[in-house]
């Protein structure tokens, strides 16, 4: 089978120790999370956690279907390739006169941000498709990469669909 990336969208209880105990059944399994995201939702009770990693048809329904056993679950839903999938990253990159125009001139095409500037270094704030931010990475690492992070991806359905009006 081929494998593939996939999100898995999960709504869970609002309570500590609940991410250790959805990320701890991948971890028990052997399966490897790529990103994972989290955070409260407009319903104050739950948390929702978005999780991308790649696997074959089998890896994806064996999954759901665990995370569907866990008692902190409430809801657990395959995200569709069409879903707005969204990263946010931070990069700093080296400063100096020789680069400066081509890395702003990067950073407009990619409708990117600079948030914080000194001589030395700048770093830039990127939000996109994953694929979007990869390409930013890919074109500062001729200028010198200092540090970066990635929030990991965060999605849902379009339209007025919620995990919530979905069935099951």
């Amino acid at each position: 089978m081929e494998k593939s990336k996939f999100v898995i969208a999960v709504y869970v209880d609002n309570q500590a120790g609940v991410l250790t105990r959805v990320t701890g059944m991948f971890t028990r399994r052997g399966f490897n999370i790529d990103t994972v995201t989290g955070g409260e939702t407009e319903r104050s009770e739950y948390s929702r956690i978005t999780i991308y990693m790649s696997g074959d048809d089998n890896v994806k329904e064996q999954m759901i279907n665990q995370l569907r056993k866990l008692v902190v679950v409430k809801k657990v839903e395959l995200l569709e390739e069409e879903a707005i999938k969204r990263e946010l990253m931070l990069i700093k990159v080296k400063n100096d006169s020789v680069n400066r125009s081509e890395i702003m001139t990067a950073v407009d095409v990619f409708r990117a941000s600079v948030i914080d500037y000194s001589p030395e270094g700048m770093c830039i704030e990127v939000t996109g498709n994953p694929s979007k931010i990869d390409a930013f990475v890919k074109l500062m690492e001729p200028f010198g990469i200092l540090e970066m992070c990635r929030t990991g991806i965060v999605a849902l359905d379009r339209g007025n669909i919620t995990l919530f009006s979905k069935g099951k």
